[in-house]
């Protein structure tokens, strides 16, 4: 009898030790938490806002002259796309916050489809679809010098960065509903992006 209860004693030891080996590799495997996650894909998304800003930024210095000039009719000049972007970074932080902005705002029945066609389309895509802007993101002009341009997109950048930092990894969009505040940070900068393709020699 003695010599059974030593060998389920050993057996127990052994398990434990397993057990303790086990949990270790478990936990080596475990991915960080959700909030470090999320975190992490948040802080990727801003860096790439903030990467494009600067193209877009030294896409509009190189224009010299042709700052104020729309490079065809009907087209916007460097200057102008400058103050669409820094609107659209204003809007869209004003729009995590929940507060009054310059958006149309959907029925709660139509965002799901618009979020489809649109939203999660643009993020598959890894570009920026080309579609026209409402009236209030449609500027008649814009700042007067690329040093100013600068300025602007920096303040207006720094805001959104700031309201997506003090958001909740997710929000409701008055567009495309509920969206993942990385991803929207992400789509401004496929925005910024594709607006800065539109400054000549860019």
């Amino acid at each position: 009898m003695l010599e059974t209860f030593e060998s389920i004693a050993i057996v127990s030891d052994m398990t434990e030790g397993y057990s303790a080996s086990i949990s270790a590799a478990l936990q080596r495997m475990i991915p960080a938490s959700f909030e470090e996650v999320t975190m992490s894909d948040l802080n990727s998304a801003l860096a790439e806002s903030k990467a494009a800003l600067e193209q877009l930024i030294a896409a509009g210095e190189r224009s010299g002259t042709k700052w104020t000039t729309p490079r065809a009719q009907g087209k916007w000049s460097p200057s102008q796309v400058v103050e669409h972007v820094a609107r659209a970074l204003e809007e869209s932080g004003r729009n995590i916050k929940g507060e009054p902005n310059s958006f149309p705002t959907l029925p709660g029945i139509v965002r799901p489809v618009v979020r489809g066609l649109f939203f999660n389309r643009v993020l598959k895509k890894n570009a920026f679809i080309k579609s026209k802007t409402n009236t209030a993101m449609n500027p008649i002009a814009g700042p007067a010098t690329p040093a100013e341009g600068r300025e602007r997109l920096s303040h207006a950048h720094a805001a959104f960065e700031q309201a997506c930092r003090q958001a909740s990894p997710r929000f409701n969009h008055q567009i495309f509903g509920d969206i993942a505040t990385a991803d929207y940070a992400r789509f401004q900068a496929l925005h910024t992006k594709h607006h800065t393709k539109q400054i000549p020699d860019a």
